[in-house]
């Protein structure tokens, strides 16, 4: 294969705007439809093991990707959908218009728009990573829930990305770099801990090797040129040595992987 950066699936570090950040809604619902993202969802809502009257809430629920497959188990239940961002929002309220018993609203994590013990589920998928306080939302998650409810959680651990290249150092960089811009990068790995500490009783804690070794799909989900464009930026990784690693990973052969865990605790 040609190793020449324009000929990269990944595309140049040295593109046009190569740190352009991607549409959200574009990237959550792609994230959700690649391989990786289809599986853990499904474990995910699996564990919550919803059923027919089940009232579910899902934070941080984004464009509401995910509201119509609770809404399927429920039946005459209810999943309500909450986000801080208005465009989210929005969009979720678009898709989700003619399904009854799905409710969309403004919330923040940590002072939920919800009574004590109102719910039987709470879902959190790819949020906890982004909160200022993890522990505090957790414990508003406990305080909705009713006695036996369950607490379903999805996070990546961003620290343990590997990106396999011959130049190991610039791999362990970029995974250093992309893990510290992440506001809780190690979230994954403290889920367990955390849920514990709210007063949650741990079932179960599943951690998954997300692999990719298709240059395009690994773009989409890591944003390996932006991010290593960001990198090169913030003097994290030599220029040249970028260039070179992101050619090489777009040749391939390439592997990417890092750690996904799911974790479900009672209240």
């Amino acid at each position: 294969m040609n190793e020449s950066p324009g000929a990269s699936p990944l595309g140049s570090v040295a593109a046009p705007d190569p740190v352009a950040a991607p549409d959200p809604v574009r990237y959550m619902d792609g994230a959700a439809a690649s391989t990786a993202g289809r599986t853990y969802k499904r474990l995910l809502l699996a564990a919550l093991d919803l059923g027919p009257g089940h009232a579910v809430l899902d934070v941080g629920c984004g464009p509401g990707t995910d509201l119509p497959a609770m809404a399927s188990l429920v039946g005459a239940g209810l999943v309500v959908g909450v986000d801080v961002d208005a465009a989210m929002r929005k969009e979720a309220h678009d898709r989700v218009a003619a399904l009854d018993c799905v409710w969309v609203g403004g919330g923040d994590a940590h002072a939920l728009p919800l009574r004590a013990a109102s719910v039987d589920r709470v879902r959190f998928d790819r949020v906890l990573q982004h909160l200022a306080e993890p522990a505090r939302a957790l414990a508003e998650a406990r305080r909705v829930l009713r006695s036996g409810g369950v607490l379903g959680m999805a996070e990546p651990d961003w620290y343990t990305l590997v990106v396999d290249d011959p130049d190991r150092a610039t791999s362990d960089a970029f995974t250093r770099f992309v893990a510290d811009k992440v506001r809780n990068g190690a979230i994954g790995r403290q889920l367990a801990r955390l849920a514990v500490e709210a007063g949650f009783a741990v079932r179960t804690v599943d951690a998954t090797a997300v692999v990719y070794r298709d240059p395009a799909e690994a773009e989409q989900v890591l944003g390996l040129r932006r991010n290593l464009a960001r990198a090169v930026a913030a003097g994290a990784v030599d220029e040249a040595a970028g260039a070179r690693w992101l050619a090489r990973i777009g040749a391939g052969p390439m592997l990417a992987s890092f750690t996904f865990y799911t974790v479900t605790a009672a209240a």
